[in-house]
C-alpha cells in the first residue's frame, strides 16, 4: 500500500437497462474471465425471475435484498503486545456494499439450483426476506462483533 497517497477511485457506470450503479458493480463481480454479457444474462435473468414471482419491482427487491445483506460492524485484527484481538470496527459505506455483494455471490453459487439465474433471484429473494446464507453471513460477523466488544478500546 503507498504511503504517498490514496488511489483515486473509478466511477463505474450504471448498467444499460436500469441505469443503477449498485447492479452494474454486482454484474462486474459475478463476471468470470470478462465475460460481461454473460454475467449480464445472469443477472437480468435473475430481475427478471424475481419480477415473475413477486409481482415487484426487481430493482428495490435488490436494493432491499442489499440493505438486509450490509454489515455494520466487523472485527479487524489488531496485535498488541504479543497477543492478536479481535477489535469490532464501523465498516464504511463502499466496503458493506463490496462485502454485501460478494457474501450474495458466494451464497448464489454455493446453492443448488440448477442455472445460475435461479441462483442469484432465490439469494436475493432469500436475502430480502432476511434468510438465506448471506444474511446468515451477515448475523454471525455481527455476533462476532458483539462478542469482542471488549477489546473496542483497541480501536485504532
Amino acid at each position: 500500500m503507498s504511503r504517498r497517497h490514496a488511489a483515486e477511485k473509478r466511477t463505474i457506470n450504471p448498467d444499460p437497462k436500469f441505469h443503477d450503479r449498485v447492479i452494474s458493480k454486482f454484474t462486474n463481480v459475478l463476471m468470470l474471465d470478462g465475460k460481461k454479457s454473460a454475467a449480464e444474462r445472469i443477472v437480468y435473468g435473475a430481475l427478471d425471475i424475481i419480477q415473475a414471482k413477486t409481482k415487484k419491482d426487481p430493482v428495490s427487491v435488490f436494493h432491499e435484498a442489499m440493505d438486509n445483506v450490509k454489515p455494520s460492524v466487523e472485527v479487524r485484527s489488531r496485535r498488541v503486545g504479543g497477543a492478536t484481538y479481535q477489535v469490532p470496527t464501523e465498516v464504511r459505506e463502499e466496503r458493506r456494499m463490496a462485502l454485501a455483494i460478494r457474501w450474495l455471490i458466494g451464497a448464489a453459487r454455493n446453492r443448488s439450483e440448477k442455472t445460475m439465474r435461479e441462483r442469484v433471484a432465490a439469494e436475493l429473494l432469500d436475502a430480502q426476506q432476511q434468510r438465506g446464507n448471506a444474511v446468515k453471513k451477515r448475523e454471525d460477523t455481527h455476533r462476532m462483533a458483539e462478542a469482542n466488544k471488549a477489546f473496542s478500546h483497541f480501536r485504532w
